[in-house]
């Protein structure tokens, strides 16, 4: 292929956020993915009619299951923290998933540090830049006032679900687990022993912080990987 030349779309990725974010943390990775030939699709997990309070893991669950099979195959899942559990659940449907410090499903979760979730978790009502700062250790200061500006509450019920456990089966299609060598929120030797039972790929990443790979000084590396895996697949 000549220098320069964009490859044609070969597969398509739905990218699902994770908990308090949106659509726009996979803004980096769009751009990655589709230089690498993977047209990738994002979008807002939208909260029940009755709000948040009211909003459990099976209307997130529905939301991804509804657009992942308004794709074209090949198809491919890619979720980052709940949006990894929710991808994992909805990987049957899938020909490649990619998993970015993804909440783990039974029997990994027992080893998630204890949390205690309210029923709506303020995480937009209580946004401050300097605790995105510290949530974002290796993002630029552009991009930890995007994030900052665009946080949102969250569902209790949907993380207390998540922490709990929820069981998900193997899926037969091939599998990649990404982590960060440093994550307080999901320690990368879960994500170790999950990749060992699922016979998936295992990539640590070098950077700090459970949401690194999607919006630190690395996140545009790591989607290049990331997308000439998927279109090796």
């Amino acid at each position: 292929m000549p220098e320069g030349e964009i490859p044609a779309p070969g597969m398509s990725a739905l990218c699902v956020h994770g908990a308090g974010g949106g659509g726009w943390e996979w803004n980096v990775w769009r751009g990655a993915l589709e230089a690498a030939g993977v047209c990738a699709h994002d979008f807002d997990l939208l909260p029940h009619p009755r709000g948040l309070a009211a909003t459990g893991l099976e209307d997130y669950l529905a939301q991804v299951r509804e657009r992942l099979l308004a794709l074209p195959r090949p198809r491919a899942l890619i979720g980052a923290s709940l949006g990894g559990l929710l991808a994992s659940a909805c990987a049957d449907r899938a020909d490649a998933l990619v998993l970015i410090n993804a909440l783990p499903p039974a029997p990994w979760h027992a080893r998630l540090p204890v949390r205690d979730w309210p029923e709506v978790v303020p995480w937009r009502c209580e946004a401050r830049l300097a605790s995105t700062r510290r949530a974002l250790p290796d993002a630029d200061d552009t991009s930890a006032l995007y994030a900052f500006r665009r946080w949102r509450d969250e569902s209790g019920a949907v993380l207390r679900a998540a922490y709990a456990g929820i069981a998900v089966d193997a899926p037969s299609c091939p599998v990649l687990i990404l982590v960060s060598e440093r994550d307080e929120d999901v320690p990368p030797a879960i994500g170790a022993a999950w990749a060992q039972a699922w016979d998936a790929q295992l990539r640590r990443c070098p950077v700090d912080g459970h949401v690194a790979p999607l919006l630190g000084r690395e996140a545009a590396a790591i989607a290049a990987q990331a997308g000439r895996w998927l279109s090796a697949r």
